[in-house]
């Protein structure tokens, strides 16, 4: 993938939202909202089939992040009846963790069409394979390409 300027960011992970994944006790999504997005997004050109159905939550506090070219950007989605349709955008990313790289995908919900569950823009959400061992408090890299991504130092 030399086509890409890659760059790296540390992190931790935290607790999201859990609506993602289903887990959330008031979740209205039980199988979570990734599963019922995947073949949306897969009918739009990106199979996400292999990843693990939820986020991973990536604090990079204070730093900041914003999607200022994704690869993928699907406007106008209906993946659900429960609220109109909404935007996602995607960039390719590596998931280090303990000396592991992951390929993964930053996910992005636009915000401007989100009914809830927005996240700080310190919070990188990563769709990705299932990763052995990670949890709440590990930290983590994420390399990320610098032509779509930008993180703000603080």
């Amino acid at each position: 993938m030399t086509d890409r300027d890659w760059q790296k960011v540390d992190g931790v992970i935290e607790r999201g939202h859990q609506v993602a994944s289903g887990s959330a006790f008031d979740t209205p999504y039980p199988g979570g909202t990734i599963e019922m997005q995947v073949p949306c997004f897969k009918e739009l050109g990106l199979d996400l089939t292999h990843c693990f159905k939820a986020t991973i939550n990536v604090s990079i506090r204070p730093s900041t992040f914003q999607l200022v070219n994704p690869e993928f950007t699907f406007r106008e989605v209906k993946w659900t009846d429960r609220h109109p349709p909404e935007d996602f955008s995607f960039s390719r990313c590596r998931v280090w963790f303990k000396s592991t790289s992951y390929d993964g995908l930053i996910y992005y919900p636009h915000p401007e069409t989100k009914k809830r569950h927005f996240q700080s823009p310190s919070i990188i959400e990563i769709i990705a394979p299932l990763i052995p061992n990670i949890e709440y408090g590990c930290r983590i890299a994420i390399a990320y390409n610098a032509l779509e991504v930008t993180v703000n130092h603080a």
